[in-house]
């Protein structure tokens, strides 16, 4: 069924009624000449210009991209609150496999939409964008971060993505043990793609005990080949069974907790670079009940946003990573405030960030 735009009905009511929704802004983009379809999603412009990246993804349909966009945009609203960073949430989305129609017309056509928007969405990189892309597309809007360092950027956000996971990770280690050195520890990261490689680096400098897997065999092999101790798993489902896992890192795509998964995953802590790892409201409470410790997403994942955000004020990389590695903090006092509210971390690390938006839109009124 589709309304009198043609657009299809369920869409529209997730971007208008459901819980998910609220967003300020959509905007459906094409391109003909290129092959262009890509949506932007502004949810929340409260602390300032939307920040978020532009995902690359061969959607099986457009509903399911817009869904997505709104879900992600979302989710950038909260992170970029629980980060301290002043910027609302955004994302993009590109439908359409990227190996295969990725073209500098197609992206050019890209940073026109964006820049059409006049700075109310900033744009990086995200799940199959990459920092020459954000050269190509910076060609047509200044409102462009995760460039290469020759073109003015800060390069790969990838890096401080993949340290505020590690010090994610050692802030719930601190918490559940008493101790945030992970030597040891066993930890199984699933997707070791941009982020999944680099966090897989600070494990094995630590001296943690690791197993991976990724859908792609030769990231996982890139992985084995430089850390022969690192051992490969056929796949998640495997991954989250293995006995006496302590952390488990989802750092691929999105609903890596699921009714199917919580009930068999064996580790003490999840904590990974994954966006929206809980599959739908109400698994942290399952995992609450499992005895699971989850550490928001958005707050452990925060240090690419930190990294890009940094770059719209003259790049400074020690800088950035001084604000990353104060995320070992925040994710220790989302816990405390869990304990002292009675609910998961997740509905504590939300309350803290709609307080933050609230005052800020209070306060522009």
């Amino acid at each position: 069924m589709t309304d009198v735009t043609g657009a299809p009905a369920d869409v529209l009511h997730a971007l208008f009624h459901s819980d998910q929704g609220g967003h300020e802004q959509v905007v459906l983009c094409q391109d003909r000449a290129s092959g262009l379809k890509a949506v932007i999603a502004l949810h929340s412009t409260a602390l300032g210009p939307a920040l978020g990246g532009t995902r690359f993804y061969p959607y099986a349909t457009e509903a399911e991209a817009v869904a997505d966009a709104l879900n992600l945009a979302r989710g950038m609203s909260y992170k970029n609150a629980m980060a301290g960073l002043d910027h609302g949430g955004g994302k993009a989305v590109i439908i359409g496999d990227p190996e295969k129609i990725r073209t500098e017309q197609l992206l050019l056509a890209y940073g026109r939409f964006v820049a059409s928007l006049g700075g109310r969405y900033v744009t990086a990189c995200d799940v199959g964008t990459y920092v020459a892309d954000m050269d190509v597309v910076a060609r047509e809007c200044r409102w462009t971060t995760g460039r290469s360092p020759e073109n003015g950027g800060a390069g790969d956000s990838s890096v401080l993505t993949a340290f505020g996971v590690y010090q994610g990770m050692r802030a719930s280690a601190q918490h559940l043990w008493g101790d945030p050195a992970l030597r040891g520890r066993r930890v199984g990261v699933a997707g070791v793609g941009k982020v999944g490689h680099r966090l897989v680096e600070h494990l094995v400098a630590e001296g943690a005990e690791i197993f991976v897997t990724d859908v792609r065999e030769d990231a996982v092999r890139r992985i084995t080949e430089r850390h022969p101790r690192v051992r490969a798993v056929a796949g998640t489902e495997e991954l989250i069974r293995v006995e006496d896992l302590a952390i488990y890192a989802p750092c691929a795509l999105g609903g890596a907790l699921s009714d199917t998964s919580v009930p068999v995953l064996t580790a003490e802590v999840v904590c990974g670079a994954a966006n929206n790892q809980l599959a739908h409201p109400g698994v942290e409470k399952d995992l609450a009940d499992r005895g699971i410790l989850y550490a928001p997403d958005y707050v452990v994942n925060a240090g690419g946003v930190i990294q890009v955000a940094d770059e719209l004020h003259g790049f400074d990389f020690e800088r950035c990573r001084a604000k990353a590695a104060k995320i070992y903090d925040t994710t220790l006092a989302i816990f405390a405030r869990a304990k002292e509210d009675g609910v998961p971390p997740a509905a504590a690390a939300d309350r803290i960030a709609e307080q933050r938006m609230h005052e800020a839109a209070a306060a522009r009124r």
